[in-house]
């Protein structure tokens, strides 16, 4: 059985930034402190977190949105989940990001969420911290 999982962030920096953290392959490595090499092409692949993670872009708009056929390791095989990355500028010129993401294997929804908030959110916020 699989579940949905749902997040809401904010982050203060603009849209295209926080986009191209995600998106960029040296950036997203940057952020997360292990390799990820990212396509910006829609149909590329991508794997992150040190080949953890891999994938498919399925929809990519710049600065505003980011799909992905998305699987760990630990899915059982040839299962993906589809990861919707939504990023919303604020008023303060910031970026509401909101994860949607379907299709994850219900024993695995614990550490997934986790990983999103540890791995990228967490890890997000300080490298934009450390620019300022």
């Amino acid at each position: 059985m699989c579940k949905t999982i749902k997040q809401r962030v904010k982050f203060k920096a603009p849209p295209a930034t926080v986009y191209d953290l995600l998106i960029d392959s040296r950036k997203h490595s940057a952020v997360t402190g292990k390799k990820a090499i990212v396509s910006r092409e829609v149909g590329g692949t991508f794997s992150a977190s040190g080949n953890e993670v891999s994938g498919i872009n399925v929809d990519l708009v710049p600065g505003r949105r980011i799909v992905q056929a998305w699987r760990h390791r630990r899915f059982p095989e040839g299962i993906y989940s589809m990861a919707a990355v939504t990023l919303t500028p604020t008023l303060d010129g910031g970026t509401e990001l909101v994860l949607t993401h379907r299709g994850v294997p219900k024993d695995l929804i614990p550490e997934t969420e986790s990983n999103w908030r540890e791995q990228y959110w967490s890890r997000i916020k300080a490298y934009l911290a450390e620019m300022e």
